[in-house]
């Protein structure tokens, strides 16, 4: 497969093809990742739970997202590469162009932060200096503690109206790319038609332009845990890790997943 890059990314929401991403943090599922044909593996800080065992992102640092992105450098061959810049490193405009060149550095083709509108000077300022910006918006981990915990976002119609306002803004502000994270499937699809770059969706329904889930969710490697209604466990009806990931992939394309009942 040739290298995904956001020209990839961006003919496949314009020819209505939808956009698969995983997550990764090693070289091993990095490889595999590609085996399965997935454009887009994220770099995510979720490796702070999955991995490192904390009960949320926030001690995640940048210095750790630096190391996994190495390691799903190496294992990556096409995919396109975007990494979570950590809690507190973006807090400045300085901060994130000396996080955002360290996960660039690394090997990352795009680094994606959480928050709203006033994001805009800072993608900005990234995307002027080289470094390709995703806007994560609706459910932000890093928030968890001021949102009071892990909410859908988006239900009244005020707050609905502002994230599509500064979904906007941070498209103008030079977003190339969404993530819309628990928010209300009719939003999502508002965001998505009103915005010319690619949108990905967990927890936002079927019609963003494309979805990402965490592998070790959609491995069924996290049974101990409760589970968010926007996880499904490709496992389940597969042999091995292969078949499950290609499985994954297939059903995002078809649009078969998210179904109804891992929307909100």
């Amino acid at each position: 497969m040739p290298d995904v890059t956001l020209t990839t990314l961006n003919k496949l929401k314009q020819n209505g093809e939808k956009i698969t991403c995983l997550t990764a943090y090693d070289a091993t599922f990095a490889k595999l990742v590609n085996e399965a044909g997935v454009e887009v593996i994220l770099v995510g800080d979720s490796l702070g739970m999955v991995l490192q065992g904390h009960d949320s992102t926030l001690p995640v640092s940048v210095e750790d997202m630096a190391y996994h992105t190495r390691a799903v450098k190496r294992g990556n061959s096409s995919a396109f590469i975007m990494a979570d810049l950590p809690f507190m490193s973006y807090a400045t405009v300085e901060q994130a162009l000396r996080s955002g060149a360290a996960l660039m550095q690394a090997g990352a083709h795009m680094v994606k932060l959480e928050g709203a509108g006033w994001l805009a000077e800072t993608i900005r300022t990234l995307a002027n200096n080289g470094v390709p910006v995703c806007a994560h918006m609706g459910l932000t981990p890093q928030a968890v503690n001021l949102l009071g915990g892990y909410k859908v976002q988006g239900r009244l119609d005020a707050q609905a109206q502002a994230m599509l306002d500064d979904a906007k803004a941070l498209e103008a502000a030079g977003a190339s790319m969404l993530l819309l994270e628990c928010v209300p499937s009719t939003l999502a699809n508002a965001i998505t038609q009103a915005v010319s770059v690619p949108v990905i969706g967990i927890g936002a329904g079927s019609g963003t332009d494309g979805q990402v889930l965490v592998i070790h969710d959609m491995l069924g490697l996290t049974r101990g845990h409760r589970q968010p209604r926007f996880v499904k466990n490709f496992m389940l009806d597969q042999q091995d890790v292969p078949a499950a990931l290609r499985a994954y992939v297939d059903a995002v394309k078809r649009v078969e997943f998210p179904a109804a009942e891992n929307e909100f």
